[in-house]
C-alpha cells in the first residue's frame, strides 16, 4: 500500500491473547507498526474470503446482489494441483 494519507480511523479493543498474537505475527513478519500489521492481516483475510479492493470510481451498484447470478466459489487450490499433476 503506497497511499500514505488515510482519512479514516478505526479503533478496536483486543484481549491480551489477541494483542500477543498480533505482536508475535508483526515481529515475525518485521512489520513496522501494529497498525500496518492490522492492515496487512485485514487485507489477507479479505483476500482469503474472495474479496478484493474496489477500484477508485467504482459504483456501489457494481457490488449488488439482487438479480445477479450465483457467485462462483473460489477455486480449490488442492483440486487445481491434483488436476495439474494428473495432466503431467
Amino acid at each position: 500500500m503506497t497511499d500514505l494519507t488515510r482519512g479514516e480511523r478505526l479503533q478496536i479493543m483486543l484481549t491480551r491473547e489477541e494483542l500477543r498474537a498480533l505482536d508475535d505475527w508483526r515481529f515475525a513478519k518485521r512489520m513496522p507498526s501494529r497498525a500496518s500489521a492490522v492492515r496487512e492481516l485485514l487485507k489477507r483475510g479479505l483476500a482469503a474470503e474472495g474479496f478484493t479492493m474496489a477500484e477508485d470510481g467504482a459504483k456501489s451498484q457494481s457490488f449488488g446482489m439482487i438479480g445477479e447470478e450465483e457467485p462462483t466459489p473460489p477455486p480449490d487450490k488442492r483440486a487445481a494441483r491434483r488436476s495439474a499433476q494428473e495432466a503431467d
